[in-house]
């Protein structure tokens, strides 16, 4: 497991190239020595293939398409070496535009002022223009040997400047390409089993600022678990702290755009306008959840489920963070470990009973080995006095926060708060939400909103379940 590359994330544009490699190789002998060498000189051919005139860069959903080794010859004729890397953006085509079938529409494509990607795919050319093609020749040799067949996934990243020009680009994602590789090579040699190679697959994390996105290549199928002394090593090169575990595959960046295989909304807050107060800051949730809420799942739980919700929301934070790697728990799952503690009885697997904060306390104790801390206030009212430890729990811990009172449960992913003033506002996400995973419908209607004193019950008493992250991994 190597670091492939790291770029800032200043304003620019990402190109991403990815496609499979075809690795094949003979080995004549099971020598551990040879079997190296063998396997370094394909490698040595897959860099070449990288390197020379036949590598071609197709960009996703456009017809563009450059040589990169052929001083970047590129189609359509427009695009010469000199052409900035952000007016490729003009040749991507969106849904819309590809529905309707205009390629003049490419102009109306515009770019935003953040960072964007600019996919492309790997590709190489089977054949050249302008020579004869030989008749092919068939011959049989017999002899014991073993064949290694497998494809390695490549995918590399590489931040671009606002200035910078396709020539100058490419030639930094060529070599970006040819280090991986060489991490690839690394990486197979270190955990090859006899004949058997695990396929080296590469992985962007999004470190603190200035330190931006980092490749790490990692073997697939050798869980986190077997990986913990390499990623001390990398805490310890991009001096981060160890208690938070930048590393895992969990924590692996999601691409702009890509949609999540699970179908959840992830982080439906950030598309929110933070309250003013007088002297206020703002205390959120770090990191990621999935937004869960009533009726997901093809699970009823319409009116009695939404403690469940909550705690699956803050479940779904800690595997995302990569803390734990049990997926979020079912309803069902949820009920069994509180048998399994004997907090409840056998009846209670299967039935419709609400849960509130102690019961997610126990869960979140029984199922990921994490600790919570429980806040109670006799009434609501005394919520407008908790702003400086539910500030200081999203600044030390940033997980979100289950509520609990009555028949009622939501989670709290961060507050407003003047230290001065003591005016408070509460960044709710409600479980109660019955409808599509619609971010814009979710945020238009306060289903995840900001949310003042008065929209707790003044007279009812509530629990607050804190869980806390994990200080050592």
């Amino acid at each position: 497991m190597v670091v492939a590359d790291s770029q800032s994330s200043d304003t620019g544009t990402i190109l991403r190239v990815r496609g499979p490699l075809e690795f094949k190789c003979h080995l004549d002998s099971t020598d551990a020595r040879l079997m190296h060498k063998v396997i370094s000189r394909t490698f040595e051919t897959l860099q070449s293939q990288v390197k020379s005139e036949s590598c071609v860069l197709t960009v996703c959903d456009s017809p563009v398409i450059i040589w990169p080794n052929r001083g970047v010859y590129a189609i359509p004729e427009e695009i010469t070496p000199n052409t900035l890397c952000e007016d490729i953006h003009q040749w991507i085509q969106s849904d819309e535009q590809e529905a309707a079938g205009k390629r003049s529409a490419k102009k109306k494509s515009k770019k935003s002022s953040a960072a964007s990607v600019i996919n492309l795919r790997l590709m190489m050319e089977a054949t050249k223009t302008g020579r004869p093609l030989s008749a092919p020749i068939l011959s049989r040799t017999v002899h014991k040997s073993h064949f290694l067949s497998t494809t390695f996934p490549v995918d590399c990243v590489v931040r671009t400047t606002v200035n910078e020009t396709i020539k100058d680009a490419f030639e930094r994602l060529l070599e970006a390409l040819t280090h991986q590789l060489c991490e690839m090579e690394k990486v197979t040699l270190q955990h090859i089993k006899g004949t058997t190679l695990l396929v080296p697959q590469p992985l962007h994390f999004l470190l603190p600022e200035p330190k931006g996105l980092v490749t790490v290549v990692y073997p697939a199928g050798v869980p986190d678990s077997q990986l913990e002394t390499q990623r001390k090593e990398l805490h310890q090169q991009f001096e981060l702290p160890d208690d938070w575990p930048y590393f895992r595959r969990a924590n692996a960046y999601h691409f702009p755009n890509e949609p999540y295989k699970d179908g959840y909304l992830r982080n439906p807050h950030l598309g929110l306008t933070h309250p003013t107060l007088d002297n206020g800051k703002v205390y959120l949730v770090q990191g990621f959840y999935s937004y869960h809420h009533y009726m997901q799942d093809h699970v009823d739980d319409n009116g009695w489920g939404c403690a469940y919700r909550s705690l699956q929301t803050i479940c779904s934070w800690f595997q995302q963070q990569g803390f734990v790697e049990r997926a979020v728990p079912t309803h069902r799952e949820i009920q069994q470990a509180l048998l399994d503690v004997g907090d409840k009885q056998a009846s209670f697997v299967g039935s419709r009973q609400w849960i509130g904060s102690i019961e997610v306390q126990v869960v979140l104790n029984q199922l990921l080995g994490v600790t919570s801390k429980i806040m109670f206030v006799s009434q609501g009212s005394e919520l407008a006095s908790k702003g400086r430890e539910l500030a200081n729990h999203f600044l030390t811990d940033g997980t979100p926060i289950m509520i609990g009172g009555g028949v009622l449960a939501h989670t709290i992913l961060g507050v407003a708060w003047s230290e001065t003033s003591g005016q408070i506002r509460y960044l709710i996400l409600d479980p109660h939400y019955t409808g599509a995973e619609d971010s814009q419908v979710i945020t238009d209607k306060g289903w995840c909103g900001w949310k003042g004193p008065d929209f707790w019950d003044q007279i009812a008493y509530y629990n607050l379940c804190l869980p806390q992250r994990p200080k050592v991994i």
